[in-house]
């Protein structure tokens, strides 16, 4: 009897191991290929089209998604603001006599134009001279409000502020990085600084001096420069993952919901855009992805890719993302047509968006996310999975 159970047994792990074969041999050879590609390493795969699930492969797995949180910012951003959306450097005072004379300090605010320099500045102060002023009896004064100035949060090495982030500021001022590449505290006093030189370039005399501090009540606008809309804003952002860009505009987008520009409810604010979309449980500490606390799954991230083909901004967000061997996927994939963020931590690679399949005729979703392997070498497999996907896939039958 032993003998005759063993033998069923047999038969019964002989005909299980054959159907699962079986089944493996039916499956779409490109399938196939990713199977054999990722098998073995920590990595999760979906792939999809609106809302077809096509493959995957530990989609429900959370991982840090490192600079893929810059994706979902954008998704964000575009959802709250739309891509025409700018973001103004204001002049206020108290008021400007008819003889254009502003008695009392001239006060300069910001709210979340990651990319204001010298040029902005100086159109300020050429707004300023049109505006009529010719006299401030006071001075320059660079509003250090209304974000937050924080500058760590969850899941941040204690290095990033020095090495990997300058300040996010509401008041910016060449990306709050000095001419030697050092990250400074006082971007504000130092915007003050140039307006009050490129004034008194114009002939428009300041009594006082240059400084930092807030805003006084009682005050309006004299005159402002605006920044370009936030699709350029992101594609610059996104193209080459700038962790400042992201954590300034994050700090606006946070400023907006919560009524608080900080780096943490940065985070909220994206977690708060996935939950309302569909997409609960994920963590969210900032806007840049550097933090190694952050969570999403592959699956939660094309399925607010899927959403966001629904949108009118979705033209906008894919054309904010690097193509093959553009921006930070410089050196890959650069005969793959391409729209997709990358992501890098110390053990941690992503890269998603989207990928023309010649196979399907049109753009499909796709999301790779990697922890506890070398990152360089996960890159070299998500090429391999991306190439694979541009040749060959289709929606399984």
């Amino acid at each position: 009897m032993r003998a005759r159970f063993t033998a069923t047994i047999a038969v019964a792990i002989t005909a299980v191991v054959l159907t699962a074969a079986a089944a493996q041999a039916a499956q779409p050879r490109w399938i196939r290929k990713i199977d054999r590609i990722v098998s073995g390493h920590p990595m999760s795969v979906m792939v999809g089209d609106d809302g077809d699930t096509w493959y995957r492969h530990r989609a429900s797995v959370q991982r840090p998604p490192a600079s893929n949180e810059k994706l979902l910012l954008s998704m964000a951003l575009l959802d709250r603001f739309g891509a025409g959306r700018t973001f103004s450097v204001r002049a206020l005072a108290t008021d400007v006599t008819t003889e254009g004379v502003v008695d009392g300090d001239l006060y300069l605010r910001g709210n979340g134009d990651p990319e204001v320099a010298d040029s902005r500045l100086r159109r300020l102060a050429g707004a300023l001279e049109a505006a009529g002023v010719t006299h401030v009896t006071g001075g320059i004064v660079g509003v250090t409000g209304p974000f937050r100035r924080d500058w760590m949060t969850v899941g941040w090495k204690s290095y990033f502020p020095a090495d990997y982030i300058a300040l996010p500021t509401a008041l910016t001022f060449r990306r709050n990085t000095s001419r030697t590449g050092t990250h400074i505290a006082d971007p504000e006093r130092r915007a003050a600084v140039f307006v009050r030189r490129a004034l008194r370039d114009r002939g428009v005399a300041v009594d006082g001096e240059a400084s930092a501090g807030p805003a006084t009540t009682g005050l309006r606008t004299i005159a402002s420069v605006t920044s370009p809309a936030l699709g350029t804003l992101m594609r610059h952002m996104d193209r080459r993952s700038i962790n400042f860009s992201a954590e300034v505009l994050g700090k606006a987008l946070a400023r907006d919901v919560t009524g608080t520009g900080s780096i943490a409810e940065a985070g909220a604010a994206i977690c708060a855009y996935e939950a309302a979309h569909g997409v609960g449980g994920m963590t969210c500490h900032d806007g840049s992805g550097l933090s190694y606390a952050n969570r999403q799954t592959v699956a939660g991230i094309v399925h607010l890719l899927w959403v966001a083909n629904d949108q009118p901004w979705v033209r906008t967000l894919r054309a904010a993302l690097p193509d093959g061997g553009q921006g930070t996927l410089k050196g890959r994939l650069p005969h793959i047509r391409i729209r997709a963020k990358t992501g890098t931590l110390d053990n941690v690679s992503a890269l998603s968006g989207w990928v023309w399949s010649d196979a399907a005729g049109t753009w499909i979703e796709f999301s790779l996310l990697t922890s506890g392997m070398n990152e360089w070498a996960a890159k070299d497999v998500e090429d391999k999975v991306v190439a694979v996907l541009a040749a060959g896939a289709n929606a399984p039958t």
